[in-house]
């Protein structure tokens, strides 16, 4: 079967670049709509070289610009996103000239995080306006009638676990660690590269068209109180505990100006209110990435902890 052409919009982005790569590594012909001024940018002129050197095409433009959006979206079969939360509305004009075009088989919008409609920080959001925008944004996808996949992929391992969810902290700790809630809760954890990979899978199967593709692979799959035993495992040494109520996070979290609180209220979210996991992937609306394609190689929580030991 002939592969999809690709769209990826934000791949000067980390989780952009990845998916990039993962697309030119599985021979889609790809895309890469990138602003003009990245190329003048020593680190994003780098990543676009490698990028065009493995035979990605490069066009000029951005998502304020509807020519250039219409441009690009007419030689692809397939749209990703990947910008930031902060950017997430922004794809409302790129949504439009999806539709306008009538061309793409699949659109995959900038959500990549926690499922922002299981979320039940609904009080926090309303300070903080973290998830709504993605709410937003999908039910105009689903309104128009426009094909897409989401991408539920919880957190991405460079937040929170290198300093194993020790806020402030840039490696874990040795002597003292600090524990939220009664630390039972589990959250999710995945590496960029390996999101990228079960994306790139999703494109041109027909199981996921018009689904939520969650990853929760089971060994990713852990609690703050398993984190710990698994670190001290590792480092051969037991940690102190201090614990913090549900309360007190919540006050640190409203003491904190945004972002500087960010992964206070992430913590929060997962392993207070186990957004993650509270509730079973049901079909038809949702679909399990690693039972979907188990060929997949995805790096695990412990596999991650042994680069910082």
């Amino acid at each position: 079967m002939e592969k999809s052409k690709i769209l990826i919009i934000g791949v000067t982005g980390s989780l952009g670049y990845h998916l990039a790569e993962a697309s030119l590594k599985f021979c889609h012909p790809t895309f890469a709509l990138v602003r003009h001024s990245a190329f003048s940018h020593p680190i994003k002129a780098q990543k676009l070289h490698s990028l065009s050197q493995g035979g990605a095409t490069l066009l000029t433009g951005s998502m304020e610009d509807e020519t250039a959006l219409a441009e690009a979206v007419r030689l692809v079969d397939v749209v990703i996103c990947a910008v930031s939360a902060q950017q997430c509305l922004h794809q409302k004009l790129l949504i439009r000239v999806i539709k306008q075009l009538g061309s793409v088989k699949r659109f995959i919008p900038s959500e990549f995080g926690s499922d922002p409609t299981r979320a039940h920080v609904s009080e926090l959001d309303d300070l903080y306006n973290f998830y709504a925008p993605k709410v937003e944004i999908r039910g105009l996808v689903e309104a128009e009638g426009i094909p897409y996949t989401v991408i539920s992929c919880n957190f991405f391992m460079k937040i929170l676990l290198p300093s194993l969810a020790q806020p402030g902290l840039d490696a874990p700790p040795r002597d003292k660690v600090t524990v939220y809630g009664n630390g039972n809760t589990k959250g999710v954890f995945m590496k960029e590269s390996d999101v990228a990979a079960f994306t790139i899978s999703t494109v041109d199967d027909p199981r996921t068209l018009n689904k939520v593709l969650y990853l929760r692979p089971p060994e990713n799959v852990c609690s703050l109180n398993e984190l710990v035993e698994m670190w001290e495992i590792k480092i051969g040494k037991k940690l102190e505990r201090l614990h913090v109520s549900e309360g007190e996070l919540l006050q640190k979290i409203k003491g904190t100006s945004y972002p500087a609180n960010y992964e206070l209220l992430f913590i929060y979210s997962a392993f207070i209110n186990g957004d993650h996991t509270y509730f079973d992937i049901e079909p038809p609306s949702g679909v399990n990435g690693t039972q979907l394609y188990p060929h997949v190689k995805y790096t695990t929580i412990s596999e991650f902890l042994d680069t910082l030991v």
